[in-house]
């Protein structure tokens, strides 16, 4: 009966379970936040590292997904990483102490490196290149079920039985998946993928963490201390250092070459404020809601379902609308929405309804759908397909590095933010509504940040070429061709 199915849908279904438990992790993980921190007695700055250190974790062995993939075949690799995925979050839900579940994160963002960048690449591989728009609506699957069900599921766990759970939901969902990767999918493997770049995987991975360290110092430390410069100058270094090993090595870890493509490189552009808004969007809005707006965190996973409403909602309307009319006014409409969405996220205050927070989620997911849809479509576009496992680590990579720094920005900045506004003029702490309003401010600042990246991403994609793209666009019937050519000699 398997064998009855197009190949190309099998692939699909295996991706599916993978990206479905990814997705549904981070969701559920982002309404929980506030009772782990009340659990183990830490702040804002502490607990970003369940998020930071997973996205971390991630964006070092991403590089190195599309080699794996290459040397060891896609089939096994993709098992390799549900194995690990679903072992950490197993680990995550028997932590003693909050050491031991950040070490499981990390552990579990080695798994969630190579998942995305090799399911992405098997699903390009199966499906044509005039097929990408549909490969892109497969993905919205999971990208719109997890985070609708995730945060409602993380609050009634957390509320009703134990934050373990949030990490023992995925457990079957990964063994679900291991169980029909294994019988469904056959194997595939390049014929040359080449030597493994140590020098590269540990250059590049050494940069992102020690930048990520440098930006969660700053919330602690203050930006003009060593402990932020001293990092954070290293890591650039190093980043420049990876960049000239990779361009000088005929078989690199990441082949920055791809970017001489205009739309890939396009694309990778793109998903930094993309990534990095939602990321931190998604991060942030749980800890208004639990700690400002006194909302328990059953009803806060009610709340930030909206967002998935929303993308739910307008990801057919996207899948339909791109082959007609092509990326470039889908991303500008799409980024000029997640703007206005995140603008009126500035004007919560003590006395807003949840509905304004629900309806500005709701938005940002239909903003979100009609980007995610181009840039997965287009992107690779004029990639070659014993390419796509190469240019799939390049763009994973660039999403990965953006959520993790988008994560990690939002909480330094809520955290200075916080500190300035309660320290402002006259005793702000003395009185309540001084410090609720000092205190919202704060996330008003964080939120202006989320904006101006948004806007930032809408100017980009008005460089968007849609024939850079017309590959993946709806191909013209070869009757209508002819005809087209014959109507100037008429």
């Amino acid at each position: 009966m398997v064998r009855r199915v197009p190949y190309k849908w099998l692939v699909a279904t295996a991706f599916v379970f993978g990206l479905f438990m990814e997705i549904l992790d981070m969701t559920v993980l982002n309404t929980a936040l506030p009772a782990l921190g009340q659990h183990f007695g830490v702040g804002t700055e502490t607990l970003q590292w369940l998020v930071t250190g997973y996205l971390v974790s991630m964006a070092v062995f991403i590089p190195a997904s599309g080699w794996v993939a290459d040397r060891f075949g896609t089939k096994r690799t993709f098992l390799f990483a549900l194995a690990v995925f679903t072992a950490a979050s197993a680990w995550g839900g028997i932590a003693g102490s909050l050491g031991e579940l950040i070490v499981a994160r990390v552990v579990q963002g080695v798994g969630g490196g190579l998942l995305t960048p090799v399911g992405t690449a098997m699903l390009f591989r199966a499906f044509p290149p005039a097929e990408r728009a549909r490969a892109s609506a497969v993905l919205s699957v999971p990208t719109t079920i997890a985070p609708a069900f995730g945060p409602v599921l993380g609050g009634w766990m957390v509320d009703n039985i134990s934050w373990r759970w949030i990490f023992f939901l995925k457990v079957p969902i990964g063994v679900l998946g291991l169980l029909f990767t294994l019988v469904a999918l056959r194997e595939e493997r390049a014929d040359h993928p080449g030597r493994f770049d140590i020098a590269g995987f540990l250059s590049g991975g050494a940069a992102l963490a020690l930048l990520l360290l440098g930006l969660d110092a700053g919330a602690r430390e203050g930006w003009g201390t060593a402990p932020v410069l001293v990092p954070l100058a290293a890591g650039l270094a190093l980043a420049a250092v990876f960049v000239v090993i990779e361009l000088a090595r005929s078989e690199p870890m990441i082949d920055l070459r791809l970017l001489k493509d205009r739309l890939f490189r396009t694309g990778n552009l793109l998903m930094l404020p993309a990534s990095g808004a939602l990321m931190g969007v998604l991060f942030l809005v749980p800890l208004l809601l639990q700690y400002q707006m006194g909302v328990d965190a059953t009803d806060s996973g009610l709340v930030t379902m909206f967002q998935a409403l929303g993308m739910m909602a307008f990801l057919p309307l996207a899948g339909r609308l791109y082959p007609r009319i092509g990326p470039r006014r889908l991303l500008t409409t799409g980024f000029g929405v997640i703007a206005a969405a995140q603008a009126v996220l500035i004007t919560v205050g003590p006395g807003t309804t949840l509905w304004v927070v629900r309806l500005s989620l709701a938005a940002l997911g239909a903003g979100m759908a009609l980007t995610v849809i181009s840039l997965q479509a287009a992107s690779f576009a004029a990639v070659a397909p014993a390419a796509i496992a190469r240019a799939s680590s390049v763009f994973s990579t660039t999403r990965q590095v953006a959520s993790a720094a988008g994560v990690a920005a939002v909480a330094t900045l809520l955290t200075t933010r916080t500190d300035a506004r309660l320290a402002g003029p006259g005793d702000r702490g003395a009185d309540l509504a001084d410090r609720q309003e000092a205190l919202f401010a704060a996330y008003h600042d964080v939120f202006l940040l989320t904006t101006a990246l948004a806007l930032i991403g809408f100017l980009i994609a008005l460089r968007v070429r849609d024939s850079d793209a017309i590959t993946t666009m709806r191909p013209v019937p070869t009757g209508m061709k002819n005809r087209s050519a014959q109507a100037p000699r008429q």
